[in-house]
């Protein structure tokens, strides 16, 4: 069977349903936002993706059935609402086609929905833990390791911990990891440092990336970044995701 859910036919996942082993269903969840003038639109799914796909290895030696879902791309983002390519959706209806599919998962006999999260707008993270706590509700065992938490976001890099993280080192070298020939080097080389928190905006009110201080879209030091700091962070990350969900298939 493919680890990629759509890639399989319904006879293939009726199978791993049927095979005694818990099945479980990642859901990367990204957005199509704007992310400094060196990185692409889609850097939170891409981050998502290879998060999910870095837990494979271990979840398969913990017996696991894991099947990575196609990307949900679009969140709420309006916080980079100024920027072209940005495409901001509701939370509402962000948590409606969340909540939906795993009503339909449960349906079908998936052990766990698993969220691998990457987009930390305040308004994202919010809809997420309300819809895992939903789903919760109606039977459905959900892992979300939520990064934005203070202990998992102690395992990971100083520049995520300062806050001044979106487009910068920090992201910037996970796509470098994963994705190298979508990163604009020209750009991310004349991109300066910009050590502006956007926590620390946030709590004091800002409602988009300018009023905090990015006018470019991007926070941190994407200079700094490298590919084996992607890599490294890929494995913290996936190993959140891995412990989330044996403890909730186990639960």
């Amino acid at each position: 069977m493919n680890p990629a859910f759509a890639h399989n036919t319904w006879p293939q996942i009726k199978a791993a349903l049927e095979s005694g082993r818990p099945c479980v269903a990642i859901l990367p969840c990204g957005a199509t936002e704007a992310h400094g003038r060196h990185l692409p639109l889609n850097t939170d799914n891409i981050i998502s993706e290879g998060m999910a796909h870095y837990a494979l290895p271990a979840l398969d030696e913990a017996g696991i059935h894991a099947f990575i879902l196609p990307t949900l791309a679009y969140a709420p983002a309006d916080y980079a609402g100024g920027f072209a390519g940005t495409i901001s959706i509701s939370q509402a209806a962000a948590k409606a086609v969340l909540t939906d599919i795993g009503r339909s998962l449960h349906a079908q006999g998936f052990a766990c929905l698993a969220i691998a999260n990457s987009h930390f707008d305040p308004a994202n993270v919010t809809m997420l833990r309300e819809a895992a706590d939903e789903l919760r509700a109606l039977g459905l065992k959900v892992a979300f390791p939520d990064f934005t938490r203070r202990k998992l976001a102690q395992t990971l890099t100083d520049e995520f911990k300062s806050g001044a993280c979106h487009a910068g080192q920090f992201e910037t070298s996970l796509v470098m990891s994963s994705r190298p020939e979508l990163v604009d080097e020209q750009q991310r080389q004349a991109s300066n440092d910009n050590p502006n928190s956007l926590t620390e905006a946030f709590a004091k009110g800002a409602k988009t990336f300018e009023q905090a201080g990015g006018p470019d879209a991007y926070f941190g030091f994407p200079r700094q970044a490298t590919p084996e700091e992607g890599n490294q962070t890929y494995e913290a990350m996936a190993g959140a995701l891995v412990q989330s969900i044996t403890e909730a298939v186990a639960g």
